[in-house]
């Protein structure tokens, strides 16, 4: 399997959202590109256009894989252009970060522990970890446990020290399925890698040292962050999960959630004021709603609707103009032309909503009252001092 080989399959998993529109089908795709080597692997494997693949599982599913087409590596001549791009971006991008890591090694004593014999320069700590790599590397599957005892000092950089063990656990978690190579060649590069990864790394670590601004601006991210933390478990959390805490807030405030004036009313829609009187005449019968609906509707389904809703006062100018209990005379509702009859069951004075009824609302005022008792109970446990002189700094 050549690394530039492009294939493309067909790909059936429960969560092959991405490609379901297409029947399963891929896009072309090479070694080192899909998330699973086991799915590379398998497809790989297939030798011919049409061969379908066993049945087999990855973290991301069950999977059958049909090769589709097979493409070798393009002539050089095709993509020459493709290439010179490629490169000529990749040499802008890396030359401000290889300057970045060329600073960091002399500001920080970058040091390699290689030895001089005579004329020549020796890298022994490296070179015996080589002796540790063995084919598995090629599959993936090389374990640092192999290189475990080694510990000499491959290079030293500020205050600290990097050893063959410390770069045999960068190579494990950095190894890929891949075409057997000298090892020299390949774990050189790995070696570089690791290098410049622990460069940019103290750079990282030690920018709040170097930046006053910095250090303020994490500082501040950290404190939001606790703060943050603190304010959940006391107050967001707690209000959520302190049930009893809120029916008892609740039944000392449920004053302050109140529904307004409220009528139990049922809605006779008519399609016109004929139908309108037939409906007034059964209800004045004591039909039921089903009842008067079977007859009225008999000709049109369009001819009655009925609906029973619990009204807030306000609400409907029609059902405000006829706020009583029992039965309306028939009355035309002008933003629709439609006639109505108004049957009301009962009105119902102002009166605390019920806890679910407004569990939202007082959740959120619950918090506030946690948050004021929190914020109390610190005021007491420690004093607050105001620094004027710095207060006045502040613009």
């Amino acid at each position: 399997m050549h690394k530039n080989t492009l294939i493309a399959t067909a790909m059936f998993t429960k969560s092959s959202q991405n490609s379901s529109q297409k029947g399963g089908q891929l896009p072309w795709f090479g070694s080192g590109k899909m998330p699973s080597i086991e799915f590379e692997k398998r497809s790989f494997a297939l030798e011919k256009n049409g061969d379908l693949s066993e049945p087999f599982t990855t973290s991301y599913g069950w999977h059958i894989v049909k090769r589709m087409g097979k493409k070798g590596i393009p002539a050089l001549d095709t993509i020459r252009g493709e290439l010179k791009q490629k490169v000529a971006k990749d040499q802008r991008s890396q030359m401000g970060r290889s300057s970045l890591i060329a600073k960091i090694k002399k500001d920080n004593a970058f040091t390699e522990m290689k030895i001089k014999k005579g004329k020549k320069e020796t890298f022994e700590a490296f070179d015996e970890l080589l002796t540790k790599l063995d084919t598995t590397y090629w599959e993936g599957k090389w374990n640092a446990e192999k290189a475990k005892g080694l510990n000499k000092v491959l290079f030293k950089l500020g205050d600290k020290s990097f050893t063959q063990n410390d770069f045999a656990i960068f190579i494990e978690s950095r190894q890929t399925r891949r075409l057997k190579n000298d090892y020299g060649t390949i774990i050189a590069a790995q070696y570089q890698n690791f290098v410049n990864e622990q460069c940019i790394a103290l750079e990282e670590n030690s920018l709040d040292k170097k930046y006053p601004d910095f250090k303020a601006l994490m500082q501040e991210y950290r404190d939001g962050i606790l703060l943050f933390d603190l304010t959940d478990k006391k107050v967001w959390t707690k209000a959520m999960k302190d049930t009893t805490g809120l029916k008892e807030y609740y039944e000392a405030n449920k004053t302050n959630y109140l529904w307004d004036e409220r009528a139990d009313v049922t809605l006779y829609k008519c399609n016109d004021e004929k139908i309108a009187a037939q409906v007034k005449g059964l209800i004045g019968k004591k039909k039921t709603d089903k009842e008067i609906t079977d007859v009225v509707n008999k000709t049109s389904q369009l001819n009655l609707s009925i609906e029973t809703i619990m009204y807030l006062k306000g609400e409907r100018k029609i059902i405000d103009a006829n706020w009583k209990e029992g039965v309306s005379e028939v009355v035309k509702d002008e933003t629709d032309g439609k006639f109505y009859i108004l049957k009301t069951t009962k009105i119902l004075p102002k009166s605390p909503k019920a806890l679910n009824e407004a569990k939202g609302i007082i959740t959120a005022d619950f918090q506030n009252y946690l948050e004021k008792q929190w914020l109390s109970s610190l005021r007491e446990k420690h004093k607050v001092v105001v620094d004027k002189e710095v207060l006045k700094t502040i613009k």
